[in-house]
């Protein structure tokens, strides 16, 4: 009977230790959302200006320490006439896990008039630590960077959600996680260069690491549907605010049916 206690406890061990190392998935299905070749390309404004490009892009899979990843790519570049004025050349990656839509890589490179920044952090999510500038940091189960971030969220069913109801979710930047909480505000029909949409708002909290330097709220319109593309993206600063707006899409997942028009 002793020897049977001890084995049925060294079971319950090895079940417990390999459950740790059973990372979040999707269902069967899988998310609906995005996909390898999605494209999206929005204008950039100040001001009444046409200040900037920015699009996103997952052009690739690729592979972190064995996991399969979706490569995602956002990058914001001013156009030449502004540039004179100032000028920006922002890029971020991360390497997504594809079925757990968290990250395992996060690249960040800033040029911004005279600014300049490198930032890579490296996600060990079975471990729960963080490699970046060359210390390892602790970090909560499924932590994300700011664009694993948004793209968790494209993933979330809104539908029966109400306002002012939140998403709590973990962002590492630096050297430091952040709360990071997503609040949804609402639903409204915008017009922007891509056609109309029928569309769901959001709010993201951030504390750091965000992809704008905000001074204020940070609004989003992703599509009402499946796919949740941003549409439309409103950020406050100093003076004024800065608005990105969806001026051409392509390889997406599936039919866009919160288009209108």
């Amino acid at each position: 009977m002793r020897r049977s206690g001890n084995n049925r406890r060294l079971l319950l061990c090895i079940a417990v230790v390999a459950a740790a190392h059973v990372l979040r998935a999707q269902d069967a299905n899988g998310q609906k959302a995005f996909s390898v070749g999605e494209r999206l390309v929005f204008d950039v404004g100040y001001a009444f200006v046409t200040a900037g490009e920015a699009v996103m892009t997952i052009p690739s899979y690729d592979t972190i320490a064995g996991n399969l990843c979706y490569k995602v790519q956002f990058e914001v570049n001013s156009t030449p006439s502004f540039s004179w004025i100032y000028e920006v050349r922002d890029r971020y990656e991360t390497f997504l896990d594809v079925k757990g839509i968290f990250p395992w890589r996060f690249e960040q490179h800033i040029h911004e008039g005279g600014f300049h920044r490198d930032f890579a952090a490296n996600f060990d999510q079975n471990r729960h630590v963080v490699s970046a500038k060359g210390k390892q940091f602790p970090i909560p189960p499924y932590v994300h960077d700011i664009v694993s971030a948004f793209y968790y969220v494209r993933t979330i069913d809104f539908s029966h959600s109400r306002p002012g109801e939140r998403i709590h979710l973990h962002n590492f930047y630096k050297d430091s996680t952040y709360a990071l909480d997503v609040k949804f505000i609402g639903r409204q029909t915008v017009d922007v260069k891509a056609g109309t949409f029928k569309c769901i708002i959001v709010e993201p909290l951030v504390k750091e690491g965000g992809l704008f330097k905000s001074e204020g709220r940070i609004l989003i319109w992703l599509s009402d549907d499946d796919r949740k593309i941003p549409v439309k993206v409103s950020t406050e600063v100093l003076i004024g605010s800065i608005d990105a707006e969806l001026r051409e899409y392509g390889g997406l997942n599936g039919p866009l049916t919160a288009r209108i028009k």
